[in-house]
């Protein structure tokens, strides 16, 4: 298990003060346990009782019951996460669940930095480098899908009204970091 230390962010020396905005506040969220899993019906069912949490089959939908959460990113594939104290225990049970059974699971909490976007603004803040159109009517709470902003592949979850999380690639987070700061002064 990678410890905590381990996956510090590279935003954790880069902390500002003007986190905190009027319109919208940036946050990066702590490291988690995440997984990306990938296989068919027979799989997915097995994962839904090693996860303990049922795997959204709908089209961009995400999942979560309490400490746990699941993204659909396509027919076969859905990124998992949960609490970092969690993940020798997730391995296991993935483990003794799925067996034989054809799938692929790969560990990636060391790879994603995830940071919230919130506010009133936040919708606009987003669209300011991101192609989807974020009204609530079109991009409703709940939704995922992988997009990119600002250049960077992004993973973006609408979390409530005014709320999102991004997930990105590590090597990519202070660019985004710094894009949405600068983003956040022309609103």
């Amino acid at each position: 298990m990678h410890n905590q230390q381990t996956r510090q962010s590279v935003l954790e020396s880069r902390r500002l003060s003007g986190e905190v905005h009027s319109q919208v506040c940036l946050r990066l969220r702590p490291p988690l346990t995440q997984f990306i899993f990938r296989g068919g019906a027979e799989a997915a069912s097995k994962a839904e009782a090693a996860f303990g949490l049922s795997l959204p089959r709908q089209v961009c939908r995400a999942a979560q019951l309490h400490d746990r959460s699941a993204l659909w990113l396509g027919p076969d594939e859905w990124l998992l996460f949960a609490p970092e104290e969690l993940e020798d225990m997730l391995t296991d049970s993935f483990g003794d669940s799925l067996g034989d059974t054809g799938h692929a699971l790969v560990s990636v909490g060391h790879r994603n930095v995830l940071i919230e976007v919130e506010g009133n603004r936040a919708e606009r803040l987003l669209n300011s480098g991101c192609p989807l159109d974020l009204d609530e009517t079109v991009f409703p709470i709940g939704m995922c899908t992988r997009t990119a902003y600002a250049k960077t592949q992004i993973i973006l979850w609408r979390t409530d009204t005014k709320s999102f999380t991004l997930f990105v690639w590590r090597s990519f987070a202070t660019y985004l970091w710094d894009s949405l700061l600068e983003a956040r002064e022309r609103l």
